[in-house]
């Protein structure tokens, strides 16, 4: 593949963060500055959940699926949720309101994960002179990323911002912030124990991220109407 490809893949992967950023009314509310706290917050928390990984589980041989070793990452994984909520809770943010506050910190923290999982292998490998999809189906799951980690933020501050909130929706809330903080998890089992090929992972992942998205702002709408 060709520089020109490289870009193509680049545009696709990070290129809805920056749309994102600037049609909506974060940019208005100059938010660039909590989106760069949550991707640092992202960055440590990655950090910690790298040593973790490398201390409690051990190397596999082969790449079939373990279900201890990946009970094991899902719980390392909620090291992820600690950090939302460090980054939602403890930093200082701008005067902007909880809407905006949690589009900033998911848009952040989804920015610093495609740059640290996805730009060293997108540049090494999309320079290519063999043309294959991977790249940009990794683009395509990078925005699901995108959207799985604003509907996660938006989850999470209704669970630790939100104080009037229904209590009927309480379970359903935190149900849907578990499924969205174990689909590391459940992406592998389909990988790796159902055996589903990447194309079929990513188109998963992106109806996992829509229909989180659709449910996410359906509950935020309803924490937001005044109790009757």
């Amino acid at each position: 593949m060709t520089l020109f490809h490289f870009f193509n893949c680049a545009i696709l992967t990070f290129g809805p963060h920056a749309v994102y950023y600037s049609a909506t009314p974060l940019s208005e509310y100059d938010t660039l500055g909590t989106s760069v706290k949550a991707a640092l917050v992202y960055l440590g928390t990655a950090l910690v959940k790298l040593v973790c990984l490398a201390t409690f589980l051990k190397v596999s041989e082969n790449d079939s699926f373990d279900p201890y070793q990946e009970l094991l990452k899902a719980l390392i994984g909620f090291i992820d949720v600690a950090g939302l909520y460090f980054a939602l809770t403890q930093l200082t943010h701008r005067n902007i309101s909880q809407n905006h506050k949690f589009q900033a910190v998911g848009l952040g923290w989804a920015f610093a994960d495609s740059v640290l999982h996805r730009l060293a292998p997108l540049w090494v490998g999309s320079r290519g002179l063999e043309f294959t999809w991977d790249y940009i189906l990794q683009g395509l799951e990078a925005n699901a990323n995108l959207v799985l980690s604003i509907s996660l933020a938006a989850l999470g501050s209704l669970m630790w911002l939100r104080k009037n909130k229904p209590k009927t929706l309480i379970p359903i809330i935190y149900a849907c912030a578990g499924i969205v903080a174990t689909m590391p998890s459940i992406t592998s089992y389909l990988r790796r124990g159902l055996g589903w090929h990447f194309p079929k992972v990513v188109g998963f992942e992106l109806f996992t991220s829509l229909m989180m998205a659709f449910i996410s702002w359906q509950l935020f709408s309803a924490c937001q109407r005044p109790s009757s």
